[in-house]
């Protein structure tokens, strides 16, 4: 616990969610179960509230936590809609879509220099490719044995009337069949494959990677849209009477918090006499996008950011998430650390010692569940709670202030392209 006077009373929590069609409400409810299970694993007490409003999407928490009661608002940054946008496309279109995101990958050499840090992101990059390439070999196989046998059949049928014209019409007609059969078996089974795609995610996830690649790493200006209205709603917290403004970026919504955030300093939005700024950027896949050729404005905002005095910026992952690119500095490895850098504080999750033996047994090879553990209880919790982060007396300065950074993590430039915008 911290002394009086840098003590949490009221925080504003802004969290801006990954690529995900599905509403924000999920993140709600999945707050309130596993702050409930984390409160009985850890002895506190927090209660949480829908809370609804024009702007943002949100809840309430009411917690008490080491003796001191904290109130604490979370606003979502809501472009589910966009993400749902960006899905809608028909299969051709999908495939389509693979060849030009793998294209872009391979003839740029990110893919490759993205293999130099972690293989566990590539592989689940990689996934959706083999996935999608694998639904097709087997639907055409199996559309092409089905109309084989028909065109079998056919011939038998054929046969069985002699040598005469019959037969002979018969086998030309055998034809057609086969062929009709092959095509419209291989579109069942396609469009029955998009529809288990929500156990399989390859649609999904080919979406996701193309969602960036399509323009080369640049933000589409849909959602720059909707960021510069977060960052206004950040920038209006300021001026409330609370202690701490902690801004949440999990999956690929930490690349967007960074370039929320340094708008917001470089504006002069962010007073130096205000409330505490925290970044807490959790199971990053920042490299997946900065090292494309025209992400110039995320390789700024990374440089920019990370020489600032007027925030915290705490970097969370864990060698246990396969989808994330685990203790790799994304200022560093994407080749722009400036003078003066000092942030992020990378640092481990450490899901092999904050996960009891049965329960990381019971995770281990579930991926994308994986991938949102940091949003979830901890049954055997280290330094890292989300929910004493986010609804705790303490900063998150003061919580991370003595922690040196993790031994393990990748600070060496690997990106082919390191140019930002001119200053």
């Amino acid at each position: 616990m911290t002394d009086q006077t840098t003590q949490v009373k009221r925080r504003r929590v802004f969290h801006i969610p990954g690529y995900d069609p599905i509403h924000p409400r999920r993140y709600r409810e999945l707050y309130r179960t596993e702050s409930a299970a984390q409160a009985v694993i850890s002895g506190y007490e927090i209660d949480v509230q829908a809370r609804s409003s024009d702007k943002t999407f949100g809840w309430t928490v009411n917690a008490n936590i080491d003796g001191a009661d904290v109130a604490a608002r979370v606003d979502v940054l809501v472009w589910s809609d966009i993400v749902r946008d960006s899905m809608a496309q028909s299969i051709p279109a999908t495939y389509w879509q693979l060849v030009q995101t793998a294209w872009i990958y391979i003839s740029t050499g990110t893919l490759r220099r993205l293999m130099w840090m972690r293989k566990g992101p590539v592989i689940a990059a990689l996934y959706p490719v083999g996935m999608l390439l694998l639904q097709l070999f087997a639907a055409v196989v199996i559309g092409r044995v089905i109309g084989g046998a028909a065109q079998g059949a056919l011939l038998w049928l054929g046969a069985l009337t002699g040598t005469g014209l019959i037969a002979e019409v018969i086998g030309w007609v055998a034809w057609g069949p086969k062929y009709l059969l092959w095509a419209g078996i291989t579109i069942a089974l396609l469009r029955w494959f998009k529809k288990k795609d929500n156990k399989l995610f390859a649609y999904y996830l080919m979406h996701d990677y193309a969602f960036s690649a399509r323009s080369y790493g640049a933000i589409p200006p849909a959602l720059e849209g909707r960021m510069k209205e977060f960052g206004d709603t950040i920038a209006e917290a300021f001026s409330g009477n609370v202690d701490e403004v902690l801004v949440v970026g999990h999956s690929s919504g930490a690349h967007l918090a960074v370039s929320v955030l340094a708008d917001l300093i470089r504006e002069g939005r962010v007073p130096a006499d205000g409330p505490k700024l925290a970044f807490l950027s959790l199971g990053q896949v920042v490299p997946m996008v900065s090292f494309l050729p025209r992400a110039r404005r995320l390789r700024t905002d990374l440089a920019f950011l990370s020489t600032q005095n007027l925030l915290t910026w705490v970097d969370v992952t864990a060698p246990g998430d396969g989808c994330c690119f685990a203790l790799c500095d994304p200022v560093g490895v994407t080749g722009v650390s400036p003078p003066g850098k000092h942030w992020p504080l990378v640092i481990s999750a450490a899901f092999t010692q904050s996960l009891t033996p049965a329960r990381w047994k019971a995770l281990r090879w579930r991926f994308f569940r994986l991938h949102f553990q940091y949003l979830c209880a901890f049954d055997q919790p280290k330094d890292y709670d989300y929910f004493q982060i986010t609804a705790g007396p303490v900063t998150l300065q003061d919580r991370y202030a003595d922690r040196p950074p993790s031994k393990s993590r990748i600070d060496v430039a690997a990106s082919k392209y390191t140019s930002v915008m001119p200053l």
